[in-house]
């Protein structure tokens, strides 16, 4: 039985192809989704309660017939939607 004597060099750069295909394209991952989790939740809830605080401010400052708490809270949830909705996109998780 004669083995080539380029046999060991194919086998180093087919191992390495393997282990550089799997650093460039690493599989699913509990804690990237944990991570993207965490991601989506603060892009909602920093706007929302920055519009719950600058409403109270607005409701003691310039009183109107309506709420500038409840308004603002709304439009930092549809905000925070937005942006959450970008992240995703960017990421790639909207294919």
């Amino acid at each position: 039985m004669t083995r080539k004597p380029d046999k060991p060099a194919e086998d180093i750069a087919r191992h390495a192809e393997r282990m550089k295909s799997t650093r460039d394209n690493p599989g699913p991952s509990p804690l990237r989704g944990i991570g993207t989790f965490g991601m989506i939740g603060w892009s909602i809830v920093v706007p929302t309660v920055g519009g719950a605080f600058l409403g109270l401010w607005l409701d003691r400052i310039a009183p109107q017939a309506f709420s500038w708490t409840l308004a603002l809270i709304l439009a930092g949830v549809v905000l925070g939607a937005f942006i959450a909705a970008a992240w995703i996109n960017k990421e790639g998780g909207g294919k």
